[in-house]
């Protein structure tokens, strides 16, 4: 068999098939939970690569597809085609591309500090020339192109896949992950933006949370005034599971499967029903104990509530800033389309309750992962490739920098009052038309929801799924003259961090909350523990 690799370079993880390259046919599936870079979201592991080398970077990237390639039965040497698609950091941090001209907004910095675009064309080169991959000799790397420097494959992947290009209608497409990509198309321009919603949407930074795989909670439906769980199967099918009180934790009746943990889109379905039958009043929770309790001992506090809220707030904030750029009010949106495992496995109706998607759009599609998909298609045929590079430059369209936008500043403090601090959804109207922005109108009645795929990735392949529960990836380093106090052990808050006597230091990277924590590097108190010191180790 002719073997080809086609992967999605996931801010939240990795997902990954084997294909035969004569048929066509998808012969495995390999899914991460995680990244293997330090961090959370795509900003931990920009800065990480910024700060303390694209080379360690780098090396992290390429030792977890390695690893995946391992868990595919892939033989490097044998290997011919390698396809890979994601937002343009993940890409070029896996390529060894520089990527400060993704770190700064506007071009005035950039002339400061004499930052120069990368070229991020569609390309296929040898598979040699990507350091870590000297032996896959025989193997093409195929890279689809961004529509411009910010605007990565990614983000080109969900407009394809949403039929933008080719319908007129005023429509907007989300991919709702850490990185939360959307794309609104009005008047014939497709306006981008990208908004940074978190890993909550993945089911990260929540207590209990998880990345969607089997054994998790993806659904919650209240029956009378118990919760029934739904949680994923093997196959990553939704079955019933425990019906449970949620103010005590008690099991009314024993459904078909355990659970680990709750996704993503677990939580927004518990917070719509919890929201709809009274048990969450924003800002809290409305148990004795300020927790919501479901199967097999997994929990949903008020700090899990307050990490969704600003997850939903960031997006919908994204939402209005596009329209906003277009000109248009979010009552003129006729279409959603949701992408990404988030976006496939959300009951949309409840998603669209609790606003990430807009109140006035009659129509929903879940497209499931589109970033896969292209990878898939580019891996099997060069000619899509060099089709969606010529679709890349026609494109007329405007990128809106989440970042320096005073509309998206502004609708985004509004969502945080709304989510964080209990002010009602009509002061949040009052003020959005007080700031003449784009105002939310009220939740339709009428919503036709077409889920085009029943998983995020349909077809998984002969040899089934395989998820990687660790990314297999670390930093390491001898901390001289160490005083063995062990406290930075002690305060890593996701148990990344091992030492041995010695002061040798281990950190397992996908564990690992990077920029936003450093609590290790912090609690040394000879000050010895230095980041810049720590080196990629294999194993």
């Amino acid at each position: 068999m002719r073997t080809g690799v086609a992967i999605d370079l996931g801010t939240s993880g990795f997902r990954a098939q084997k294909i035969d390259l004569d048929s066509g046919e998808i012969k495995k599936t390999v899914i991460t939970l995680r990244n293997p870079l330090p961090g959370a979201n795509v900003m931990d592991h920009l800065d990480f690569a910024i700060h303390y080398g694209l080379d360690k970077a780098h090396e992290l990237s390429v030792t977890a597809v390695k690893n995946i390639l391992t868990a595919l039965n892939v033989d490097l040497a044998e290997m011919e085609r390698f396809s890979i698609c994601g937002n343009p950091i993940q890409l070029s941090i896996f390529q060894g591309i520089p990527i400060e001209d993704l770190a700064y907004a506007g071009e005035r910095k950039k002339q400061k500090y004499h930052i120069e675009e990368q070229n991020r064309d569609a390309r296929i080169i040898p598979m040699t020339e990507i350091e870590g991959f000297e032996e896959a000799v025989n193997c093409k790397l195929i890279v689809p192109p961004a529509i411009k420097h910010e605007v990565g494959a990614d983000a080109l992947a969900l407009i394809v896949k949403a039929g933008m290009i080719e319908n007129n209608e005023i429509a907007i497409a989300t991919d709702y992950g850490t990185n939360a990509e959307m794309a609104l198309k009005a008047n014939g321009v497709i306006y981008t933006g990208s908004a940074a919603a978190g890993p909550a949407l993945e089911g990260q930074e929540i207590e209990y949370g998880s990345i969607a795989s089997p054994h998790t909670i993806c659904d919650v439906e209240f029956e009378g005034e118990n919760l029934r769980c739904y949680v994923l199967d093997r196959d990553m099918k939704t079955k019933k599971a425990d019906l449970v009180n949620p103010k005590t934790g008690e099991v009314i009746e024993k459904g078909e499967l355990t659970a680990k943990g709750i996704t993503g889109t677990g939580v927004i379905a518990l917070i719509e029903t919890g929201m709809r039958n009274k048990l969450i009043v924003l800002p809290k929770i409305q148990t004795p104990d300020g927790v919501i309790h479901l199967q097999d001992g997994i929990k949903f506090t008020n700090k899990d509530l307050i990490a969704a809220g600003r997850a939903i707030g960031a997006i919908r904030a994204g939402h209005i800033t596009l329209c906003a750029a277009a000109g248009i009010e979010m009552e003129d949106l006729q279409a959603a389309h949701m992408s990404g495992a988030a976006g496939t496995y959300m009951d949309a109706a409840k998603a669209h309750k609790v606003g990430m998607i807009p109140y006035n759009a009659s129509y929903v599609s879940q497209i499931g992962n589109t970033s896969l998909t292209i990878a898939r298609e580019i891996l099997l045929s060069e000619d899509r490739l060099w089709e969606l590079q010529a679709i890349a430059k026609e494109i007329v369209g405007t990128h809106v920098m989440f970042a320096t936008s005073e509309a998206f500043k502004e609708a985004y403090l509004l969502e945080l009052a709304f989510w964080n601090e209990g002010m009602s959804f009509k002061m949040l109207q009052k003020f959005l038309k007080k700031k003449k922005l784009p105002m939310i109108g009220e939740p339709s009645d009428i919503l036709k929801i077409d889920r085009r795929v029943e998983r995020d990735i349909p077809e998984l392949g002969e040899e089934g799924l395989e998820v990687l529960e660790r990314v297999g990836t670390y930093l390491t380093m001898v901390i001289g003259e160490c005083e063995g106090c062990r406290k930075c052990v002690k305060v890593c808050p996701t148990g990344a961090l091992r030492m041995e006597d010695n002061g040798f230091v281990k950190i397992r990277t996908d564990l690992c909350d990077g920029a936003n924590c450093q609590r290790c590097l912090h609690a040394c108190p000879s000050d010895r523990f230095k980041w810049e010191n720590l080196t990629v180790a294999g194993k």
